[in-house]
């Protein structure tokens, strides 16, 4: 008979009987140390592998990259400050175009058409992308936006002509992947891959984070985000998403949204800090790549989820050129993605739109 079935049969002969003192038996007394000792046991310690989790500390460390910040927490024994960074300064040698060694300088330059697997997977997601939103995200706008200038400042020298002749050296279908190398049909494009560069870092420094086993962490890159498991407080990761205004000082962090994420990535489009007003409309500072002109369309801020964040950042400043009709057509057709614009209506007050899940 087991001890369990002695003490049930025992508590039922107690119950038939006539009140009288209770004897305690020693067994009784080392059953229930045993049971108090395991109780504690399980409180403390649900599993060892808990356990072991638990013990690791969360490491941060930040840094300048792109021309922007980067920022990363992580749970880990120790301190991987220097492999991120040397995995940062691979992407900058490989897409920065105000590096002068960098891949992508030599081909824009011409004094070298070689690539490396960095530019291929960029320029690979770059094509893909560009041709899903029918040419609104376009890495050889650069001419354009240079035209431009920042804010529009060279507006005034701007002409017709100067943007028909842009155009012809605009368009991702004159730029192809051949043998690991890029051929260009028209050796005037100029290839920009900013639009689309930090979300590829915060996507290179999460990969190699989790070669180490790491499931919990945070990248971020100039407002880009990497995202997976919890954070130090034991809950999923807070990311806010900034207020539109009139703020070219960049000193109002007004928070429109915090969304509560976990296991996905995140990009925010829109210079709505050093948006224009026309005809009472404000505009943010959005060159339509297929028509060489600022956008007519209301997004001042266009953020998007996505599992990696090279695609969240490209479909991110695609959205701007799109418009919001044609970015909620494009995002009922790819149910994987997620977009949170703020926009302004018709009497020129922020509006929102979201499909988040």
């Amino acid at each position: 008979m087991s001890i369990l079935k002695k003490l049930y049969d025992d508590m039922n002969s107690q119950l038939d009987r006539k009140a009288e003192p209770h004897r305690i038996r020693w067994w009784h007394i080392l059953l229930l140390l045993a049971l108090i000792a395991g109780t504690i046991f399980i409180i403390k310690n649900p599993t060892q592998e808990g356990k072991s989790t638990q013990s690791k500390e969360y490491q941060r460390c930040e840094g300048a990259i792109f021309g922007t910040f980067y920022h990363v927490t992580y749970q880990y024994t120790g301190n991987l400050q220097d492999s991120i960074e040397a995995e940062l300064q691979q992407v900058d040698a490989s897409l920065s175009p105000f590096n002068k060694e960098s891949v992508i300088t030599a081909i824009n330059n011409g004094t070298n058409d070689a690539t490396d697997a960095m530019f291929r997977d960029v320029f690979t997601l770059a094509k893909q992308i560009s041709a899903e939103t029918d040419g609104a995200f376009d890495i050889t706008v650069a001419p354009l936006v240079n035209a431009w200038g920042f804010g529009f400042k060279n507006k005034e020298n701007v002409t017709d002509s100067l943007i028909a002749n842009l155009l012809t050296h605009v368009g991702i279908e004159k730029v192809t992947l051949q043998d690991d190398r890029i051929v260009k049909s028209d050796t005037a494009v100029m290839l920009d891959c900013s639009a689309i560069a930090k979300g590829y870092g915060v996507d290179a420094v999460g990969r190699m984070l989790e070669s180490k086993q790491i499931t919990n962490y945070m990248v971020e890159i100039g407002g880009e985000v990497r995202v997976r498991g919890i954070n130090p407080q034991g809950s999923t990761w807070n990311i806010g998403i900034i207020t539109p205004t009139p703020d070219p000082t960049g000193q109002n962090n007004e928070v429109e949204e915090i969304l509560h994420l976990t296991d996905i990535s995140m990009a925010t489009s829109g210079n709505y800090r050093n948006f224009y007003v026309e005809g009472n409309k404000r505009y943010a500072h959005t060159i339509d790549p297929r028509t060489g002109y600022p956008v007519q369309h209301s997004i001042l801020s266009s953020t998007v989820l996505a599992a990696d964040c090279a695609t969240a950042d490209a479909y991110a400043t695609a959205f701007m050129v799109m418009g919001l009709d044609s970015a909620q057509a494009l995002l009922e057709r790819h149910p994987e993605l997620q977009a949170y614009f703020i926009y302004a209506d018709s009497e020129g007050n922020n509006a929102t739109w979201n499909n988040l899940k």
